[in-house]
């Protein structure tokens, strides 16, 4: 902290027992208020107005997601390193705090079973990749020799991208707008020890992030299912900073020799012709490619570059 003042704020904001309690409950995971409240054994309004002094201090951070409110402990800014030497401090033998941690993880398995309850039969149709093992080490060679930098994963879904890329990572977040799949993201995450990664409620199309935002981009089983692809693919380039990488695993939902207009199904129609019309639309330079099988499409695994530069659009 830069300040005398900010740091006797943070000072008095951390001395009560309860605010330090709720500083080592939100560095465990992201929880709403409700959550908190069952942790602590205290009333909503009370719980809320420790967490609004805590945010005001740096202490803790705060994020809507439609009617739900999520805390967590900062992982930079100026309260960061400062909260980060509080619970360094914080005995690990405390009886209270090792009641909390057994709390913590009882409503983060509660929210995990009813996550997949909610996804359960909810997933992308009937549509799979053979051998998941095998694709995530193709993704994994695929990057290899580039540092992953700051990482987006579009459509995170169960957050399978973050758990195989995000701990190389500098800084990952997922974005899916179902709150459902968020759930079982961070349920996911939080399991694979992986709590500092970030999923957040978005839109593919119009992304909350600015232009040049991310080293890399990952899309994965999206587009089959998306009503705009070449939308989606636009978007990610856009939040490409320039010369960073996008990892596309997409189902090849159509036939090109055939001319297939559309899948059986209610998939959108997916080829190689289509997908090289996309990506040279939104700047992105495939660099190399793979066809893996699939049921019942065969996938097809690419990375592809942002451009150094903007192409002019003709007149």
């Amino acid at each position: 902290m830069d300040k005398l003042e900010d740091l006797l704020h943070a000072l008095k904001a951390a001395a009560e027992p309860t605010r330090l309690r709720l500083l080592a409950i939100c560095a465990r995971s992201e929880l709403t208020v409700s959550e908190i409240t069952d942790i602590v054994g205290q009333s909503q309004p009370r719980v809320s107005r420790h967490l609004k002094l805590l945010c005001n201090a740096g202490l803790l951070i705060r994020y809507r997601e439609q009617h739900w409110v999520f805390y967590r402990v900062p992982r930079s800014g100026a309260g960061a390193g400062f909260a980060a030497s509080l619970l360094a401090q914080l005995p690990a033998a405390d009886v209270q705090l090792e009641l909390d941690r057994r709390r913590v993880e009882s409503v983060l398995q509660r929210r995990a079973e009813a996550a997949r309850a909610l996804v359960e039969g909810d997933g992308p149709g009937a549509a799979r990749v053979e051998d998941e093992a095998t694709v995530d080490a193709l993704i994994l060679t695929s990057l290899r020799g580039e540092a992953i930098g700051e990482l987006l994963d579009i459509g995170t879904g169960s957050g399978r991208m973050l758990r195989l890329l995000g701990e190389g990572a500098g800084r990952a977040v997922g974005i899916d707008i179902s709150r459902a799949m968020l759930m079982l993201a961070r349920s996911n995450l939080h399991a694979a020890g992986l709590d500092h990664l970030l999923v957040r409620q978005g839109n593919m199309y119009q992304l909350r992030f600015p232009d040049c935002s991310f080293d890399t981009v990952t899309i994965d089983q999206v587009l089959f299912e998306a009503e705009q692809p070449g939308q989606v693919l636009r978007e990610a380039a856009r939040v490409l900073r320039r010369g960073g990488r996008l990892l596309l695993v997409e189902f090849l939902t159509a036939d090109t020799a055939a001319d297939t207009s559309a899948p059986a199904d209610d998939c959108v129609a997916i080829d190689r012709r289509r997908l090289d019309g996309w990506f040279d639309d939104a700047g992105l330079a495939l660099e190399h490619w793979q066809q893996l099988p699939g049921h019942p499409y065969p996938v097809f695994l690419s990375v592809a570059r942002r451009e150094p530069r903007d192409k002019k659009v003709a007149a």
